[in-house]
């Protein structure tokens, strides 16, 4: 992992759904990652979330993308 690039985390199933729940949407409703982006952590699959933190003007910034094709 590079220092400018933003954290990386896969989610738990349980945090998944809690987070599914929270925002009332369905795992389709996520905007998605490319398999292939250098940026995953390993062992991620297809159907997986992923947090991503970013630091912004010193502001922790969340976003969540679903892992696809």
């Amino acid at each position: 992992m590079h220092i400018l690039q933003p954290k990386h985390v896969k989610l738990k199933p349980e945090e998944v759904d809690k987070l599914l729940f929270k925002l009332n949407i369905s795992l389709t409703q996520l905007p998605k990652i490319k398999i292939t982006d250098p940026g995953l952590p390993e062992n991620s699959e297809i159907g997986d979330v992923i947090k991503i933190e970013r630091l912004i003007e010193e502001k922790l910034v969340i976003y969540y993308r679903v892992v696809a094709v």
